[in-house]
């Protein structure tokens, strides 16, 4: 039998922070944000103005916190599931 750590004894700071979680938010919060910008502020930068600063950085922030969440529930169902059911978690066998 596997000893598993109960979904809600995780710490949070090691959900957000832990596995890649904050690189991977980045990215997507660079490629999500850069497109989201373009489209909802394009017409205002093609124009040579600058879009108000507060939107654009929000526009960023939204992916970035997104993504960090997707990743905490994520890993606390998965932690939940291995939790409910040990037996269900593969084991792999030398052969």
């Amino acid at each position: 039998m596997v000893a598993t750590t109960p979904p809600n004894d995780v710490p949070l700071a090691s959900l957000i922070f832990g596995d890649g979680t904050p690189r991977k938010a980045l990215l997507t919060a660079l490629v999500v944000g850069t497109a989201l910008t373009g489209i909802n502020h394009g017409d205002v930068i093609i124009a040579g103005q600058f879009p108000p600063l507060i939107k654009v950085l929000l526009t960023y922030c939204v992916p970035y916190c997104v993504t960090t969440w997707g990743a905490v529930t994520g890993k606390r169902a998965q932690a939940r599931r291995q939790h409910m059911s040990p037996a269900a978690t593969p084991v792999l066998k030398d052969t």
